[in-house]
């Protein structure tokens, strides 16, 4: 408890005096909410559907995917500093510490999802001020939905950030994840609309994980669960921090192949 309380203060302070960290975070579901959602408000507005009860505007619908939006670009961003950690940073003493690997990447998830939880409610503060419509029992009933989301997102980039070494190759990496997940779900727009187009793609975005997690969250924002998105969520946490785990373990894993966290026998 004492390693998990420190590494998730230090990545608490260190997102609170970075404030250039924190408005940057918020500037791209911002941009998306009040340019791109206003002019499309007339043309993509949501028909009658789950969770909701009645005709919605785009705006409205997007919100929930938007807030996701920041824990999927803060999950990734966290790896890329798992990178430089287990390099040259604090990461590169704890994973040499007698404190078992797995307890110290779960200490390092939590932090990442910590700090996008922050980022997502700041970003849901500013949109209540934009007619999203949410319930403010909403808020808190999307806690919970939050915290398994963001834990999906940052297990998937703690096990990518095991297959990265060095870290200029980190981004053009993530550009192959991040924004095929974002784009590829529900996120912008209903999946019956990408069916009425292409079944094959209506498919990729069911399959997509990041899908279930905006849908978790969507529903949970108006007061309901949506059991397939909670269990696959849950699912591919526990399937990719047990592969992240693995990864980082000196004996087997990957960084076994590698030497140790900083290229050196472990």
């Amino acid at each position: 408890m004492i390693c998990l309380g420190g590494i998730v203060r230090r990545e608490l302070l260190r997102f609170f005096n970075q404030k250039e960290r924190f408005f940057s975070a918020l500037v791209r579901p911002l941009v998306w909410l009040f340019i791109f959602a206003a002019g499309f408000r007339n043309t993509l507005g949501v028909s009658i559907e789950p969770p909701y009860q009645t005709y919605v505007l785009y705006e409205v619908y997007v919100v929930p995917g938007l807030a996701v939006m920041i824990q999927l670009f803060n999950g990734m961003q966290s790896s890329l500093s798992m990178v430089y950690d287990r390099e040259v940073g604090s990461m590169k003493v704890l994973l040499t510490s007698p404190y078992p690997r797995w307890m110290l990447l779960l200490a390092k998830l939590f932090a990442g999802v910590s700090v996008s939880i922050v980022q997502a409610y700041a970003f849901l503060a500013v949109a209540y001020f934009w007619e999203s419509d949410i319930p403010t029992l909403g808020y808190l009933a999307a806690l919970p939905a939050f915290l398994a989301s963001g834990l999906m997102l940052g297990a998937i980039g703690l096990f990518l950030s095991s297959l990265v070494r060095q870290l200029e190759n980190f981004a053009s990496v993530m550009n192959f994840v991040i924004f095929p997940m974002f784009f590829a779900s529900s996120a912008l727009y209903p999946l019956w609309r990408i069916r009425e187009s292409s079944e094959t793609l209506y498919w990729i975005c069911e399959l997509n994980p990041f899908t279930h997690a905006v849908q978790l969250v969507r529903f949970a924002l108006y007061e309901q669960l949506e059991p397939l998105s909670c269990a696959v969520v849950i699912g591919t946490t526990l399937v990719f921090f047990a592969m992240a785990v693995i990864a980082y373990d000196p004996g087997r894993g990957l960084m076994a192949r590698r030497g140790g966290p900083a290229g050196e026998a472990s």
